[in-house]
């Protein structure tokens, strides 16, 4: 019998998959549904000071490869969710609360009040990449400093950070030693790459309405740059730092690989929303087959353990 459960700073999750923030994690109907539902965990929308209504739509749009998305952080505002959180708590499995900022200053307040409510864990979201006018914090390492240090005195509980994808190993290097610097517990690597542009040929016409049609790309098509910043955060730190995988995860065979380069877990965003709950039960049975077939018996056994040629 495969074990697919999995810990991270501490804290055990009894299955690997869980939904990344952003994907059926809105509303308290949608929290309680993944509480209901296979996932190891509930993760919260990324949550802003206000409540948001979020980008116009359509602002999400499914293809043949992934996705694209300019959702503009549509939430319920940062005290929903901290009354929420308690209330989660109740299906037995870890919450991860997703905390984002419009700018510098909301996020400490944000931190304060969500740890007041005693999720399992903090995701720090680093990488917006769908507010117009606002570049990613996690590209400035510099802002990306000032803030986790303002906001690691606020947090209790393990406490992660979100990072949009690197493209150059200067850039893993310079953000891994910021990372280090600030204490912090896990990485979740990575979020959509950004800037992306879908066209559709036949309306000879962009696919969503947001920032004409740029949006964040996720799915299948991202998979080798998640797994490429999964690998140097991994080698980064000497296997030391926990890692959530994300980024093309459609098959079991995807989760494996992620686990080859680091990952002790993984979300999915775009299959989940192309596909509904009954993914992380898919996925479980996909991954413990190839796990299995691989003379596998936990995640642990095949983590980081990528061959170099």
């Amino acid at each position: 019998m495969v074990n697919l459960s999995t810990t991270i700073a501490g804290v055990t999750f009894p299955s690997c998959f869980m939904n990344a923030a952003g994907a059926l994690c809105v509303t308290r109907e949608e929290l309680e549904a993944l509480g209901k539902s296979g996932a190891g965990a509930i993760v919260t929308k990324s949550m802003t000071i206000e409540a948001r209504r979020g980008n116009p739509e359509p602002r999400y749009h499914g293809f043949v490869g992934g996705s694209i998305n300019s959702m503009g952080l549509p939430n319920l505002g940062y005290k929903a969710y901290a009354e929420l959180i308690p209330q989660l708590k109740r299906f037995g499995k870890p919450v991860i609360a997703s905390v984002a900022g419009l700018g510098e200053d909301d996020f400490p307040a944000i931190a304060e009040l969500i740890n007041a409510a005693d999720p399992d864990l903090i995701e720090v979201n680093l990488s917006c990449p769908n507010i117009p006018g606002k570049p990613q914090i996690g590209y400035d390492p510099e802002a990306s400093e000032r803030l986790l240090k303002r906001v690691r005195p606020k947090i209790t509980v393990p406490m992660g950070v979100k990072l949009p994808p690197y493209f150059d190993p200067a850039h893993h290097d310079v953000m891994g030693a910021v990372l280090r610097r600030c204490g912090v517990d896990f990485l979740n690597l990575i979020n959509s790459v950004g800037n992306g542009l879908v066209v559709d040929p036949e309306r000879e016409a962009v696919v969503i309405k947001p920032k004409g049609g740029f949006g964040g790309v996720g799915g299948r098509i991202i998979k080798p740059v998640a797994l490429a910043n999964v690998r140097a955060f991994y080698k980064f730190f000497e296997g030391t730092m926990p890692i959530i995988g994300t980024g093309g995860i459609v098959e079991g065979v995807d989760a494996f690989e992620h686990f080859l380069c680091g990952a002790s877990a993984v979300q999915v965003g775009t299959v989940l929303v192309e596909e509904g709950l009954d993914v992380f039960g898919r996925l479980e049975a996909e991954t413990s087959a190839v796990l299995s077939r691989k003379g596998y018996q936990s995640i642990q056994e095949c983590r980081g353990r990528l061959k170099e040629l």
